[in-house]
């Protein structure tokens, strides 16, 4: 045993049990009035009712100060009736001139966009909520937010943040734009919402960014060193009287979708399909959902954007698919980002060889129930099944996942989980397939993880232990442990985090890029505030260290960084730092076989300094540029890497993606230049029809993808896609394959 482990556990255990649960400095709270009468959604606010409802407390300046109010000052005003929830906003400007925003896109984000965002936590747990938003121009987002929120401008995140645009549903806002303010009105529907039957408080917040003083501001006070998102700093709505149960909630959503396609590398024939499918929606409780998917199809789901890959392991990407996003931290939180039991991604969607990127594999059905029991307990319960896929020789596979959570103190939570992946297809003898469970094919986990959050959010912590069985005869040893914890005040943040991952640890429905290792990775970092163009700025240190019983050391990492906010939301960091690699495999870090792999056996230690600017986004022209030069393993590397951005206010924006790098090894190895781009064009016709084009060529695969999607929202939340794909050959545009989809879909309350 080894001696850190036990100074850890002692540490964590007396900041469990002391439970540092600190009050906050002031409480706010909004009485929400009963609504005699009709609120006509035109963002005006003409209605008398508003000229009466109460008005929320003065809203906190976050950024770049946090010890007065805010000179950008916000009112909000609720009511509600048996359907809606209801706000009417007024946000004052002490600055004249126009207001930013990305484009006419519904779930914009970023800070340099004027918007106010409601965050509600019905069950008051103060680690997941939904949150709606809207700017002056009348464009909606809306999403989740999961897990216990990092620190703020200019620091790191310590433990899963989770904020989601991806998931969609049914509410109304507008808004108008008057002399020196801004008005904007919005009614969520209570079918939309997860709440107790009954309840007369819900735990909320209000948060503002504005564009022409780059400041944010929120109605609970939450320090500058704390994520404006952060779920620990709010107050309570009152209702007058209890809640109702909101009546049968019922929401179908099906679909109609016609495609053609040819696979040119193959030689095939153009084919033509048709796809009837759809999703169901029923609340069993108000709190509970059960969501059901038949025959579901992705195809309207932005692409992923390309990365390339320098590393030894693989890359993640975000999931974007609609039915995996609600409640989705119920079973995607568990474990860290490098050792996750359950990732989505791994359901229906594998990797085509032919163009090197994730292809959809089609899923017959799927059904998930998940939410609240009552204000401690969540569970999630979820199984899918997808069809063979003979192109990528793939057998059908059935995915069930098993979720539990119990909230402890007063923002923590103890959570478990099991998952299982069975094969549902083998082959007979004489070669033809038949329906049946392979018993011999199958992967499980089973974790438990304890989640903390003091109540101040100043201590946020993870501690997990995951064990996988699979057909292994030292399956015993398929086992993950790890613990993170943060210490996270305005001038300090201290994070301890540590794993360790075994042998055959191999969950393959989850995340895990490397196995059979233990690491430590402690790191601090300090911040300075000031009162001139600069916000805060400060040094910082990170390391870490990874060894295994067989080989010793095979990892370390030491990094001195400086980082400096500038009050303009403009944000620069430098780096120096020192790597120790030990090669357990061959290695290509250009895969393009263009040399000898460097040997295995072999240790590298080598240094380089990285960094990283953002410029100010709220400039029509911006971009984020970051540089590394130096040693890498036996030669150097040189990287740019970034993003160019022009924004054609309000219809949209231009996007270049780049990232060169330029990999010399002494011969015989390989060297060579890695290089990617990926212009993007975002365009909003109206807050209705967009069209998003990508154009992404990456040297590393030998391949440039073509991907155009048209949307029109013709009413709310139910669309028109078209959407084109293609691969080419760079060296001759000889065409890969070709898809064209055309989808209908539509959302209806039953």
């Amino acid at each position: 045993m080894l001696s850190y482990r036990s100074i850890f556990y002692c540490i964590a255990l007396f900041i469990i049990f002391q439970n540092p649960l600190t009050a906050q400095e002031e409480d706010r709270s909004l009485a929400v009035k009963r609504l005699e009468g009709k609120i006509k959604v035109d963002g005006e606010l003409s209605e008398a009712f508003w000229e009466t409802a109460p008005v929320s407390q003065p809203f906190w300046e976050q950024f770049p100060y946090d010890t007065s109010y805010s000179t950008t000052i916000s009112e909000i005003r609720m009511a509600y009736d048996d359907q809606f929830l209801y706000f009417g906003i007024k946000c004052f400007d002490p600055v004249p001139g126009g207001y930013v925003t990305t484009s006419l896109r519904r779930d914009f984000r970023g800070k340099q966009n004027d918007v106010i965002t409601v965050v509600l936590d019905p069950f008051e747990d103060k680690t997941n909520a939904t949150f709606f938003g809207i700017n002056p121009f009348g464009v909606q987002r809306e999403g989740l937010i999961s897990g216990i929120s990092g620190s703020g401008s200019g620091g790191t995140s310590q433990v899963s943040n989770g904020f989601d645009l991806s998931w969609d549903n049914k509410w109304f806002g507008e808004a108008k734009i008057h002399d020196g303010y801004w008005t904007a009105e919005m009614a969520i529907p209570f079918k939309t919402l997860r709440y107790k039957e009954g309840a007369k408080t819900w735990y909320a917040n209000f948060y503002r960014l504005d564009s022409k003083t780059a400041t944010s501001s929120s109605w609970g006070h939450i320090p500058r060193n704390q994520s404006i998102i952060a779920l620990a700093f709010g107050g309570h709505l009152d209702f007058e009287q209890p809640l109702k149960k909101p009546g049968s909630n019922i929401s179908v959503i099906p679909y109609v979708a016609g495609n053609t396609g040819r696979n040119y590398i193959e030689g095939e024939p153009a084919e033509y399909g048709f796809d009837v499918g759809g999703d169901a929606k029923i609340a069993i409780t108000p709190s509970l959902n059960l969501d059901l998917t038949l025959n579901p199809d992705f195809s309207q789901v932005e692409v992923d954007d390309q990365q390339t890959n320098i590393t030894r392991f693989e890359l993640s990407f975000a999931e974007k698919r609609q039915f995996f996003l609600e409640n989705a931290d119920l079973f995607a939180s568990f474990g860290t980002d490098k050792v996750r039991p359950f990732f989505s991604r791994r359901i229906g969607i594998a990797l085509d060889r032919n163009t090197g990127i994730n292809v959809p594999v089609p899923i017959t059905y799927g059904a998930r129930l998940s939410g609240r029991i009552d204000e401690n307990w969540r569970i999630g319960v979820m199984n899918l099944q997808t069809k063979r896929d003979n192109s990528i020789n793939l057998p059908g596979y059935n995915y069930s996942v098993m979720a539990i959570q119990r909230q402890v103190f007063a923002r923590s939570n103890i959570s478990a989980i099991l998952i299982n992946k069975q094969a549902t297809h083998q082959f007979t003898q004489d070669s033809t397939l038949e329906w049946a469970i392979d018993k011999s094919n199958y992967n499980r986990t089973l974790g438990l993880d304890y989640n903390l959050a003091s109540a101040d959010n100043k201590w946020t912590g993870k501690f997990f232990y995951h064990h996988n069985f699979y057909e292994n005869e030292e399956s015993k040893k398929d086992f993950a442990h790890g613990a993170t914890l943060a210490y996270n005040i305005p001038w300090l943040t201290l994070t301890w985090d540590h794993q360790i991952v075994g042998k055959y640890f191999n969950p393959e429905v989850g995340f895990v890029p490397r196995n059979n290792y233990k690491r430590v990775a402690p790191s601090m970092k300090f911040t300075f505030y000031s009162n001139n163009a600069i916000a805060n700025h400060g040094p910082g240190f990170s390391s870490e260290y990874i060894w295994n019983d067989q080989d010793g050391k095979t990892d370390h990492k030491y990094a001195l960084n400086y980082n400096i906010v500038f009050k303009t939301n403009a944000e620069l960091t430098g780096a120096i730092q020192n790597q120790y690699t030990y090669l357990f495999d061959d290695f290509d870090p250009t895969r393009t076989g263009n040399g000898e792999p460097l040997p295995m056996g072999e240790s590298y230690n080598y240094s380089n300094v990285i960094g990283v600017y953002e410029s100010d986004k709220r400039k029509k022209v911006f971009y984020e540029i970051e540089g590394q030069g130096g040693g890498f393993f036996n030669g150097s590397l040189y990287r740019i890497a970034g993003n160019i951005n022009y924004r054609f206010q309000p219809f949209g924006i231009a996007t270049l993606n780049f990232s060169y790098n330029d990999i010399n090894l002494p011969a015989p190895y390989s060297s060579g230049e890695i290089f990617l781009i990926g212009p993007r064009f975002d365009i909003t016709f109206s807050r209705k029809v967009f069209l998003t084009t990508y154009f992404q060529y990456n040297n590393q695969i030998e391949n440039v993808n073509i991907n155009a999607r048209l949307q029109y929202r013709y009413k709310p939340v139910s669309d028109f896609f078209l959407v084109y794909t293609e691969n080419y050959f760079p060296n001759t545009f000889a065409s890969k394959n070709r898809a064209l989809v055309a989808k209908f879909t539509y959302w209806l309350n039953l």
